[in-house]
């Protein structure tokens, strides 16, 4: 099964209106969609750096209690929260790094497989 959701913490926090903090959260891969929107967005056009802030307010789908995670809830975070998930954002979809779920034949242990590591087999190599 893909997973396409994950759950993160901040290492700060999202301070919302009323003072509550947020750090809590989960994260969704991006889609060709969202890419799409994003960069449709006027202000990711007038300016390049707005496209993170665009592409992180659509794939987050929970921050904390918040009811909503838009553009203004991601401009309001502090920088180091801004970073952690652009990097969280960038290692869930990036094809490169990507891993997946398997069981190891003999023992039936399961784990995840990092396919950037895997190197390739004999068989694969071969024409």
């Amino acid at each position: 099964m893909l997973h396409t959701e994950y759950e993160f913490t901040l290492p700060l926090g999202y301070v919302g209106a009323d003072g509550t903090l947020h750090r809590e959260g989960v994260m969704r891969l991006c889609t060709a969609r969202d890419e799409l929107d994003a960069m449709s967005d006027a202000r990711a056009r007038g300016d390049t750096a707005y496209l993170s802030v665009a592409l992180l307010a659509r794939v987050i789908t929970r921050l904390g209690a918040l009811e909503r995670v838009d553009p203004d809830v991601i401009e309001g975070l502090f920088s180091a929260d801004f970073v952690h998930l652009q990097e969280l954002f960038v290692r869930l979809n990036d094809v490169a790094g990507a891993s997946v779920e398997t069981e190891c034949p003999a023992c039936g242990t399961r784990f995840a497989l990092d396919l950037s590591q895997a190197e390739p087999s004999a068989e694969a190599a071969s024409p």
